[in-house]
């Protein structure tokens, strides 16, 4: 039984020293000699003019959202148009419920607003 897991514990185990091993790595061997010209704002070469924290509206963010979930639509169903040829007509049915399913979250943040640009 142990067996059959034991890539999958050995994986959760040593997935997280991954990630952590060269931040922890940086903070010992790194140079830290902060000073407030390494402090100031820089952004794109030029100095800064007035206040650097512009708040923008929350709606952009989502508008951005909803554009990186049908990106993701378009990923998922390249495959299936790729193997068009190859499928049953279960698979069919999956992805017309696939696109549907997105059909409707469209149809819903529509008829919120959220994809008016104002």
């Amino acid at each position: 039984m142990f067996a059959e897991w034991q890539y999958i514990i050995l994986f959760v185990a040593f997935a997280p020293i991954f990630p952590l091993a060269p931040i922890v790595v940086n903070r010992l061997l790194g140079p830290q000699r902060p000073n407030p010209i390494k402090q100031q704002t820089y952004e794109c070469g030029i100095e800064t003019v007035g206040d650097t924290w512009v708040q923008f509206k929350v709606q952009y963010y989502i508008f951005a959202l909803i554009f990186v979930i049908f990106d993701l639509e378009a990923v998922f169903l390249f495959p299936i148009a790729a193997a068009y040829g190859l499928l049953g007509l279960f698979a069919v049915f999956e992805v017309v419920l696939f696109v549907l399913i997105l059909a409707v979250a469209l149809g819903y943040a529509w008829s919120r607003g959220v994809l008016e640009w104002v």
